[in-house]
């Protein structure tokens, strides 16, 4: 099935651990300079404290962000009111943290915070995300059952859908994951699967991405795999993807890797 990237807007997403320098500025450039309005939404995580700074609100101030806004609910009626929105209808960026990814889907899938995430991104604003924050920004849910994060394929599968068709999971090599998408594109062959490793993201734009950071970003493309009698290739920083025509650009030859 057809990718068919941003018609405006832009994506920062990253696969954990320690967020780069690089992709921390880059995130704030996109959102227009540091004095622009940003909303960090902590609900991924098992417990927020709202009167604490979270790692990633301490780290956008660190790089000189000064205008920040924390949102938070678990009560999906809230979520769905214009009023607990509104911070992001005046926001140029959203921010979400890791944890775990159905918390994000259960609080404000298909609610009005789920709206204004997509009006965000139709006005030219920015989304961007870590960890749970990353995978949820696909339209599958990688790794969304509640019970734990080692089922692939669980009891919620629906992301946001900022990229449709593609399925994103995230502490790629850190956490010897780089095979695990393999059998979700297997099941589900119409997806394009996108690990990324930890201190590593990738910037969508329009139709393609470019990865930045320190790791590497893995695709996973099933009408490649047949083709090339492998399960996946890896991009480096720099490398840029194309999701249209899922094609990648390198400085050298892509070499797929097989179980």
């Amino acid at each position: 099935m057809t990718i068919s990237g941003l018609s405006s807007g832009s994506l920062v997403i990253a696969g954990g651990g320690r967020l780069p320098e690089d992709v921390i500025k880059k995130f704030i450039e996109l959102a227009g300079g540091p004095d622009r309005s940003i909303v960090v939404i902590p609900t991924a995580q098992e417990q927020v404290d709202m009167t604490k700074k979270g790692h990633d609100v301490i780290a956008f101030e660190e790089a000189g962000a000064s205008n920040i806004t924390i949102l938070h609910t678990t009560d999906r009626d809230l979520a769905n009111t214009a009023d607990f929105a509104a911070p992001i209808q005046s926001a140029h960026a959203v921010w979400f943290s890791g944890g775990r990814q159905w918390r994000i889907a259960d609080a404000y899938l298909h609610t009005e915070v789920h709206r204004e995430l997509n009006a965000l991104l139709e006005r030219g604003g920015v989304i961007g995300g870590t960890s749970a924050g990353a995978t949820i920004q696909g339209s599958y849910l990688v790794r969304g059952d509640t019970k734990n994060n080692t089922i692939l394929m669980g009891d919620h599968e629906e992301g946001f859908g900022f990229l449709n068709n593609v399925a994103i999971d995230q502490h790629l090599i850190k956490r010897n994951r780089q095979f695990d998408l393999v059998k979700v594109i297997a099941a589900r062959p119409d997806l394009l699967g996108i690990g990324i490793d930890e201190s590593t993201a990738i910037i969508v734009q329009g139709d393609s991405f470019e990865v930045v950071g320190a790791s590497y970003v893995s695709i996973y493309d099933a009408n490649y795999l047949n083709e090339h009698e492998g399960n996946f290739y890896f991009l480096s920083p720099g490398d840029t993807f194309n999701l249209t025509t899922r094609e990648a650009k390198l400085s050298y030859n892509i070499q797929a890797a097989s179980v």
